[in-house]
């Protein structure tokens, strides 16, 4: 008799997992499946859907090596319920198990279907996160602000990481200033490291293109880690070749450079292939050995224990109704190019058939270009949301609604950013060439070649007048357009409204 069912999700592929911290190999099995209703309760990327069943059937296998009892689910598997709850009920059945124990899924879509599976399971918190869901409530409780730079500085003073006693190394928490330099000429990122499919891997590319090959995106040339040992190959990677000069260039864009210096280890570490501490350490060393400078290691670690602490903290604490947030009331629905990168927008384009590819963009490529877009002109941010799930291989609820809700669309009012993040074509043109091969011109601000980006962001400035202009960091946004002569305004909000119903037209943008 089978004592407990220990659940392993896919994105919990970590030996120090608290429900197997819970657990006895002697007494009870661990379940581990491979779901349609995982895959499809949005149509994730199909290099998405390889990376993570590549992953989880090797850390079933290394879990067996260990010493575990695994009852494994392949989705071809003919006896296949296609659900975690059905294949906990299945293998109830089979063992003859009363009980399941399992940590905490990260979307609460997810924890509300283990509530109500008739074996009974008992949650574990997931404590491969540095903060707790109680120690944020307790950091968030009486603020009317819920700003990361300072729950950043509260986790560095937690861990000790790059602190000299109680002050930041340096003498400054935050190096982000010196992480804005726009790319030179010639510059060749290393990019990340890639993997040759093994066996095993090309079997479940096969059944994967078998089953999702329609999919959007592509499967082709696939190169993700698929073990730790990988993963951690991928991360000396990163902090020798890429580090380095990650802080200066963080933030730029150079057009068939998809990765620039970026690490490209967030599949990983929100899969639990790597750990955070692991992750910070490793930058923090190289740092200490001076073979990476300052804001280079300080802003790789504020990605990991500042942003991705606080975007879980956020996620949890405002609730489940979060991702369905709209504050701004934008209702536009996400235009075809989004899916086929078919716009003279070359920013757009370039990182719409990047995605394609790779399953991947970095942040800025992220927030600035496609969520830029979506912000400006208008677009559902329940549709902005659920692109941005499908299309990435790093992406989970509870990373990505407060990313894209909060910090991108504005749409949870002001609870992730203290303003949101719009601006015309010159930031995209600062900080990248894509401006350089685009129909339109940059600096053309209305008439013949405009760029969109520059007439939808008065256009949305003004719309939106009432809400922001009271924000101090946008009040010289509004003196600029309040100079501006009112033939001028005129002629921008008439131009930015022809634009948008081009848009809702369906015509080529």
């Amino acid at each position: 008799m089978v004592s407990r069912l220990i659940l392993v999700l896919g994105d919990q592929l970590s030996d120090d997992l608290s429900a197997l911290r819970e657990a006895s190999k002697e007494t009870d099995v661990v379940v581990m499946a491979e779901v349609q209703a995982e895959t499809d309760y949005v149509p994730h990327h199909p290099r998405k859907i390889a990376f993570l069943f590549a992953a989880m059937r090797k850390f079933a296998a290394h879990l067996k090596t260990e010493g575990w009892s695994v009852r494994y689910t392949c989705l071809d598997d003919a006896e296949n319920t296609q659900s975690i709850p059905g294949e906990l009920i299945r293998a109830a059945e089979a063992t003859g198990a009363e009980e399941v124990i399992a940590t905490e899924p990260g979307e609460f879509r997810l924890i509300s279907a283990l509530e109500e599976c008739p074996v009974p399971v008992h949650l574990f918190p997931d404590d491969r996160f540095l903060c707790s869901h109680t120690e944020f409530e307790g950091w968030a409780e009486g603020r009317k602000e819920l700003r990361m730079e300072w729950f950043y500085r509260e986790m560095r003073r937690k861990t000790g990481l790059m602190m000299e006693g109680d002050k930041p190394a340096g003498g400054k928490w935050n190096y982000d200033h010196d992480n804005r330099k726009r790319a030179p000429k010639g510059l060749a990122p290393p990019g990340p490291l890639r993997h040759a499919p093994d066996k095993m891997t090309r079997d479940v590319i096969e059944l994967v293109r078998a089953r999702f090959g329609n999919r959007w995106g592509s499967l082709d040339d696939f190169w993700f880690a698929t073990t730790r040992e990988e993963a951690q190959a991928s991360l000396a990677h990163f902090v020798e070749h890429s580090l380095p000069t990650f802080g200066d260039y963080q933030d730029a864009m150079v057009a068939g450079e998809p990765f620039m210096f970026h690490a490209l280890l967030s599949p990983y570490i929100n899969a639990g292939l790597l750990g955070w501490r692991e992750v910070c350490e490793a930058a923090e060393a190289a740092w200490s050995k001076g073979d990476v400078p300052i804001n280079a290691a300080e802003g790789f670690i504020r990605q990991i224990i500042g942003w991705r602490e606080y975007i879980r903290g956020v996620y949890f604490l405002e609730g489940p109704d979060y991702p369905t947030r709209n504050e701004l009331g934008a209702t536009r629905a996400l235009p075809d190019f989004y899916w086929d990168g078919d716009t003279d927008m070359a920013c757009v384009s370039e990182v719409v058939r990047t995605t394609m590819a790779e399953a991947y963009a970095h942040h800025i490529q992220r927030l600035m270009v496609t969520g830029n877009f979506a912000l400006l002109a208008g677009l559902d941010p329940g549709q902005v949301s659920e692109w941005y799930l499908v299309v990435y291989a790093d992406a989970y609820e509870w990373v990505e609604a407060p990313n894209v809700v909060g910090m991108s669309q504005f749409a949870d009012g002001g609870v992730v950013a203290s303003k949101p993040y719009v601006s015309g074509g010159n930031y995209i043109n600062k900080m990248s060439d894509y401006c350089k091969g685009c129909a339109y011109s940059v600096s053309t601000k209305t008439g013949d070649g405009a760029c969109p980006f520059n007439l939808l962001y008065w256009d949305f400035l003004n719309r939106h007048r009432a809400r922001f202009e009271g924000n101090p960091r946008m009040a010289q946004m509004y003196r600029t357009w309040d100079r501006m002569d009112e033939d001028r305004r005129e002629t921008v909000l008439a131009e930015a409204g022809a634009l948008l119903d081009r848009l809702d037209a369906g015509q080529r943008i």
